[in-house]
């Protein structure tokens, strides 16, 4: 079965955080955000369903409106884009 995975580019700091720090960053591997490496965070169909279930204030809170998918690191907003 094909698996998508989510990219978004937030920055060296922000990507350590979410792979090391957040809530879910504590899950089973197949459920946690990966550091990528320059800056970006990739997320399996899992992490990011894990994601969603973030309170909005939780650093790697997931949002989807008309403005697209995004994951949230404090008061900032960084746009997942589907990859293959």
């Amino acid at each position: 079965m094909w698996e998508r995975n989510y990219v978004a580019e937030v920055g060296a700091e922000n990507a350590r955080l979410l792979a090391t720090e957040s809530r879910t960053a504590w899950l089973a591997s197949e459920y946690r955000p990966k550091d990528l490496g320059e800056g970006r965070i990739g997320l399996s169909e899992l992490a990011l369903g894990a994601s969603r279930e973030l309170g909005e204030e939780e650093d790697g809170a997931i949002t989807e409106d008309a403005e697209g998918l995004r994951i949230w690191v404090g008061d900032d907003a960084y746009e997942l884009l589907v990859q293959p």
